[in-house]
């Protein structure tokens, strides 16, 4: 055991991630403590599989990482992205219905029933995929999204490329068998990572079991096909995959002591093999790994901002966002902070943006997090300013 942690911590810094505008880690490289297979076996009868910091993108464990392989289902990770991209940039409203199409409602597989011709409420239809996974749900989102499939599978690939994913290439939206469609499962970690970043997502991610109902009366009962959200505490959402060439495939995610992490298995010979390997990775990291608080949204900095033109000449400034280091255990890494500031003019109001604080971990760029103005500062007026030039007269 030693010689393993040993191994860990001398492991050279790797690039573990691509950088996302949304509050992601601006990581440029990471710590490995990924284990050669040769020393630990967390993953059991499974082909390939992954385990990474959500906040980070650090590797905790790998296994066969980049090889390429169907991954069923586990494909509308990215087909969810989209539409909640979508939504967040306006071009898609959940409140509204969508006309299902009869190429929609042909969808085989694992479906929801949907009756072409109907109107659905877009929320509706991606809870259906996300609970059930639902295959007609996805077309008909895709069509919403792009206006047909194919040109919503042309952007699939495009935000794939767009977040380093290099060994996966989409065919369709459903994961659905196609010979000239595969993914790897550091890539699906990458884009598990950036799903769960939409809050939305945790909306749908932890009903176990809904009617789904039709706008013609109809229900149709949807149960999740993420066992682990009953049987596992911590985890709060997952995708499954399953097909005869990919076998049983499973991305999800566990969040517990402030430490969130992101399990990927693929092509395990059984369900229940599936489930039992994503626990034995995460029982792993939760009681090897820990996040800790380096900047607190809610306390102001030390460092203060210079505001011209101002009542206050200068202001005190916090965080916009909580800031962790990951790391081992009983590790204690070099944390050190670079405060670069912002000119500011007055009036300056509480929440503004007013710099950014960059976090360094060992030496290297860890995180860069937005400093914002924790007071207003009014604009000086013509009496101040005289009071002012008086007072430094006088002095």
């Amino acid at each position: 055991m030693k010689k393993i942690i040993l191994t860990m911590l001398s492991t050279c810094l790797i690039s573990c991630g691509v950088l996302f505008g949304n509050g992601f880690y601006n990581m440029k490289s990471s710590a490995a403590y990924a284990m050669a297979k040769s020393d630990i076996q967390l993953s059991k009868d499974c082909k390939s599989a992954y385990l990474c910091d959500y906040y980070s993108g650090e590797c905790v464990y790998e296994y066969n990482p980049t090889d390429r392989m169907p991954i069923a289902s586990v494909c509308k990770v990215m087909t969810l992205n989209l539409c909640f991209e979508a939504i967040e940039q306006g071009t898609l409203d959940e409140n509204v219905k969508v006309c299902v199409s009869k190429n929609a409602s042909g969808m085989g597989g694992s479906q929801v029933f949907l009756k072409d011709g109907l109107n659905y409420d877009v929320s509706a239809l991606i809870k259906s995929v996300i609970v059930c996974s639902a295959n007609d749900s996805c077309v008909a989102l895709a069509e919403a999204v792009c206006g047909s499939e194919d040109e919503f599978v042309a952007l699939m690939n495009s935000r794939a490329a767009d977040y380093g994913c290099n060994d996966t290439l989409f065919a369709n939206c459903t994961g659905l068998p196609k010979d000239t469609q595969y993914s790897c499962a550091k890539d699906v970690a990458t884009m598990f990572r950036q799903l769960i970043s939409h809050e939305n997502y945790f909306k749908y991610s932890k009903i176990w079991l809904e009617d789904f109902v039709h706008p013609d009366g109809r229900t149709t009962s949807m149960t999740n096909t993420n066992k682990l959200i009953r049987r596992y505490s911590a985890c709060d959402g997952g995708k499954t995959g399953f097909t005869n060439e990919a076998g049983f495939c499973l991305a999800s995610t566990a969040n517990k002591d402030n430490l969130r992490l992101i399990s990927v298995v693929l092509g395990s010979g059984s369900s229940d093999s599936r489930f039992a390997s994503t626990v034995n990775m995460f029982n792993y990291g939760f009681a090897n790994f820990k996040n800790s608080i380096v900047l607190d949204d809610k306390v102001n900095l030390n460092e203060t901002v210079k505001v011209s033109g101002g009542k206050k000449e200068e202001i005190s400034v916090k965080p916009s966002r909580i800031s962790s280091v990951f790391a081992k255990k009983g590790e204690k890494p070099n944390i050190t902070f670079n405060f670069v500031p912002q000119k500011l003019c007055a009036p300056i109001k509480k929440g503004d943006m007013a710099g950014k604080m960059e976090v360094y971990k060992n030496g290297v760029l860890y995180d860069t997090v937005d400093v914002v103005a924790a007071e207003d500062a009014e604009r000086a007026s013509y009496f101040d300013n005289a009071r002012k030039i008086a007072k430094e007269w006088r002095i």
